[in-house]
């Protein structure tokens, strides 16, 4: 389609982080006049969305309700295919939207393939080069790469991955992530702590925020990273740590034996994102092997331990906003230590430049997306 003003655009997700990240996109989809625009959630991960969608106000036009206990990799790729050939073919939209790097985004990106409809893929280029580091999440954003037709790049390192992959230049943006967008939505929304971690932050001076669910860190790494922060806490007695604990059964087993009693370590259920957003806000540093952490921590102006060997978002390595610490217990201690003890390298991760968005990410898209259907120029490009 070109040179039109009106036209469909739909947008499929699935989990709580794709959810947060399209939402500043879809809020200003529905803003404009001549878009109509449509939503489908695949509900890979069902509570923990739902808490985003209420945030937002976003209501789905089709839940394909995919979640079912004890699914694999298998059961989601299908299940998502078959509920999206359905959905498309009543559309017809002209552009599908994916969003990162979920067995959602791949199966999404496909589906539209399959029926010749063009992809933009937010978040776009983020990669470690390694096949299972992260699984599935690395295949699934090469494989989505080769199904897109505009590429939403969140920084220039993502851009030049796209550009030696061989996408053109004339279909990758620079836009920024989301996420910050996302950031400055709900910041400016109220919000309430539960009692736990209200405690926390009385009880202790200085609070880490903990975020463990990787599964390549299921099992000794996790066991490993648990028993580092007994140390530290052993040896710092102002220091608190919340955990919201994912659920995961096989990242709660490793919480139950090394965790679970342990004084000044505050286990909680998996936080809603205002809630979460607001905790990290209010602690000392941040201890995660999470993606999208480390893109909002630093907007917050909280240093980032990742605790992964590889990471895909390492212009905050490249920044100085976080730091890549693996899961070596002696490792962690000792890196944690460091910025509890060392004033100046807290600091200095602290107050570094945050790579990652400026909050005008999803205007960029939309632009974009206009410029693509010949009605408007092409964006430019973010540099932080």
């Amino acid at each position: 389609m070109t040179g039109t003003s009106n036209f469909k655009v739909l947008s499929i997700f699935g989990t709580r982080p794709e959810a947060i990240k399209m939402a500043p996109v879809i809020k200003k989809l529905e803003s404009c006049p001549d878009i109509e625009s449509r939503v489908v959630v695949t509900a890979q991960h069902r509570e923990m969305l739902d808490q985003v969608l209420a945030t937002f106000q976003i209501k789905p036009d089709y839940d394909l309700a995919v979640m079912r206990p004890g699914q694999n990799l298998f059961d989601v790729t299908e299940a998502v295919l078959r509920g999206l050939h359905g959905v498309l073919e009543v559309e017809q939209p002209d552009m599908v939207l994916v969003q990162g790097d979920t067995t959602t985004t791949f199966a999404g990106a496909l589906a539209a393939f399959y029926c010749r409809i063009p992809v933009g893929h937010v978040e776009a280029g983020l990669r470690t080069y390694q096949k299972y580091s992260p699984y599935p999440e690395e295949i699934n954003r090469v494989l989505t790469t080769q199904l897109a037709d505009l590429h939403f790049a969140p920084t220039l390192k993502a851009r030049d991955a796209l550009l030696q992959e061989g996408i053109g230049a004339d279909y990758i943006f620079i836009t920024g992530n989301t996420v910050i967008d996302a950031l400055h939505l709900a910041m400016e929304q109220p919000f309430s702590l539960d009692f736990e971690i209200s405690r926390a932050f009385r009880e202790n001076k200085r609070v880490i925020l903990l975020t463990t669910h990787r599964r390549e860190n299921l099992g000794s790494p996790l066991q490993d990273v648990y028993m580092a922060l007994r140390h530290v806490l052993s040896s710092h007695p102002d220091v608190g740590v919340v955990f919201p604990v994912h659920k995961n059964p096989a990242v709660r087993r490793e919480v139950a034996k090394v965790l679970t009693g342990i004084e000044r370590v505050y286990l909680t259920e998996p936080l809603d994102y205002l809630p979460f957003i607001n905790v990290m806000k209010k602690s000392y540093l941040v201890l995660t092997d999470s993606g999208g952490i480390q893109e909002e921590a630093p907007a917050l102006g909280k240093p980032v331990l990742v605790l992964r060997e590889v990471t895909e978002r390492p212009e905050a390595i490249s920044f100085g906003t976080a730091r890549l610490i693996g899961t070596d217990s002696r490792q962690v201690e000792e890196q944690v230590s460091l910025l509890l003890d060392n004033e100046e390298e807290y600091l200095q991760m602290a107050n570094a430049v945050n790579p990652y968005g400026d909050g005008m990410a999803a205007e960029r898209i939309i632009q974009a997306i206009y410029a693509y259907f010949g009605s408007g120029d092409k964006p430019e490009d973010f540099s932080p």
